[in-house]
């Protein structure tokens, strides 16, 4: 799986960090903040991702989304007004309550130790990127984005988002890499097309929040693991044997 790489190109949430159900939950107080709207029995995760895939080419995904919030849910607020909203909401989250997944600091320190490139490539916003780079503790303390990334690309880096592979070309350009030559974890649907587009091996981490469209996750990746000591195990047996 990684012999033979040199680069491994891991997304960030529902992968290394454990955020997709807080972003959820932060949605759910967003829609019923800005509607009489109570959510349940909503998937909230597949709802934004469909709506982000079909806004992948648009100068900012994330305030189409905020539009399509508002139309749904019936808002008096405008876009821009629920985006701005939806972030005042995040912050605390963001600051002190997301942490990596379990042993993912252990598999990064590895794999930096074995010599490996390692990069992030995220649809996360750039605020929210500099927050757990710079204010959340579980994550500074662990495993720092400094001392462990080469690159840290986020949304900004390129115009269009997942599954659209542009983020990918350009950690290849930038690090003169082949496809061959990387290695991309994900953990939901649009990361693993994207990775599939881009012409790179997709190893998936499980995400509960991503089983919603498990079967098509399978069928297009190349490995899968349950959680981060399994992947790691399965590393260290591949390169220590």
């Amino acid at each position: 799986m990684v012999k033979g790489k040199k680069v491994i190109i891991f997304d960030l949430d529902g992968t290394l960090i454990d955020s997709i159900g807080i972003w959820n939950l932060i949605d759910k107080q967003v829609i019923e903040t800005i509607s009489d709207y109570k959510i349940e029995n909503v998937d909230l995760g597949k709802q934004r991702d469909l709506i982000l895939k079909k806004y992948s080419q648009q100068e900012d995904a994330y305030l189409e989304y905020c539009g399509f919030l508002k139309q749904k849910y019936h808002a008096k607020m405008n876009k821009k007004e629920i985006k701005e909203l939806r972030y005042q909401m995040a912050d605390k989250y963001l600051k002190e309550v997301i942490d990596y997944k379990p042993n993912a600091e252990e598999l990064l320190k590895y794999l930096k130790e074995k010599g490996f490139i390692l990069a992030i490539a995220s649809t996360t916003n750039d605020h929210t990127i500099e927050n757990y780079k710079k204010e959340n503790k579980n994550i500074i303390n662990k495993a720092s984005f400094d001392a462990i990334f080469s690159i840290v690309y986020s949304k900004g880096a390129v115009k269009e988002l997942k599954p659209n592979p542009a983020i990918h070309y350009k950690i290849l350009k930038e690090l003169k890499v082949k496809p061959e030559e990387c290695l991309i974890i994900e953990d939901s649907l649009i990361g693993v097309e994207a990775a599939n587009n881009a012409n790179i091996e997709v190893a998936v981490m499980y995400d509960q929040y991503s089983d919603g469209n498990r079967d098509e996750i399978n069928n297009l990746c190349q490995y899968r693991f349950n959680d981060f000591k399994e992947m790691l195990n399965y590393i260290k047996e591949e390169l220590e044997d």
